[in-house]
Order: C-alpha cells, then sequence, then structure tokens
C-alpha cells in the first residue's frame, strides 16, 4: 500500500509494450462497485474472496503486467499463484515513507480511513512486519525508497531484462 504499485506497473507495461492491468480496478469492474463499497457492505474477507478469484483469472492471459493490492499476496495461495503466473515484484520501502505516501495520498484507503498520522504509520509499520514473509516471496525485490518512480521501472528493467 502505498508503494507506488499501480503508477509503475503502468510504465513498466509501456515500456514493455504489454497490456496492464490493475487488480483492484478489475473487481470493481467485475463486480460493480468499488473496493471501498465492498469493504463497507460486506467486509475484508469477503473482498478477499472476490480479490482471489479475480486474481486466478490472470492464468487464462499472456505477457501482461499485473498491479495487486498491498494485501494480495498475504491471503490463501495468491503469492504462489502470482509467482507460477509470471515475475513477481516487491517494491520495498521503509514504513515511515509508505504511511507518508499514503497520507498525502488522494485515494482513500479502507484499511487506513480515519487514522491520524501516528495511527496510520504503527499501522503500517505493523502490517509490513506481517506481511514481510510473503512480499520476500517474490522473485525480484527492487528498493523504491527515495527516488523517482521512473528510477523504479528502470531498476525493474535492468533486474527484469538484466539491461
Amino acid at each position: 500500500m502505498g508503494a507506488g504499485k499501480s503508477v509503475i506497473g503502468r510504465r513498466l507495461a509501456k515500456s514493455l509494450n504489454l497490456s496492464f492491468y490493475d487488480l483492484d480496478e478489475e473487481i470493481e469492474s467485475r463486480y460493480r462497485m468499488s473496493v471501498s463499497t465492498i469493504f463497507q457492505k460486506y467486509d475484508e474477507a469477503c473482498f478477499r474472496k472476490l480479490e482471489t478469484s479475480v486474481l486466478a483469472s490472470f492464468s487464462e492471459k499472456d505477457n501482461f503486467v499485473l498491479s495487486c493490492g498491498g494485501g494480495t499476496p498475504c491471503f490463501g495461495d495468491n503469492m504462489e499463484l502470482m509467482n507460477k503466473l509470471g515475475t513477481t515484484i516487491y517494491i520495498k520501502l521503509p514504513a515511515n515513507e509508505l504511511a507518508g505516501r499514503i497520507a498525502n495520498s488522494y485515494h482513500k484507503r479502507p484499511l487506513t480511513e480515519g487514522k491520524s498520522d501516528e495511527e496510520l504509520e504503527c499501522y503500517v509499520r505493523e502490517t509490513l512486519n506481517v506481511r514481510e514473509q510473503f512480499y520476500s516471496m517474490a522473485k525480484i525485490t527492487v528498493d523504491g525508497s527515495g527516488t523517482d518512480k521512473d528510477v523504479v521501472v528502470e531498476r525493474v528493467l535492468e533486474l527484469c531484462l538484466g539491461l
């Protein structure tokens, strides 16, 4: 959450001349309601089931870049499925930087809404501690800290293609 996955994914897909998909956008399109509405109307468990179902549908596609939510790899066998689908990339940033990005984002996130800056940083730090075991299963880890998103795209291309 807040690492820039969607922006970086779009730029990476453009650089590689591939189709780009955002998993949250795919969920919203398929179920005709926003992620926030799914969380409000149902709950996180329901959202995670829908997320896994949409993620699994990508096994029918070839040659694409998919941006997943920060929680996607951490539920069910999603990380294993993602690794089977292709090259997984973890954009690694420290908790304080992620919290700052989330706090300054125009995009509201159901799991962080209403938190003070201090509560947000604590939440991000705790969440990262839990999720790191899944993120570390990515085939590639790239440092996204304190740098422009285009630089991150270049780093990903270097690591993926050996440029």
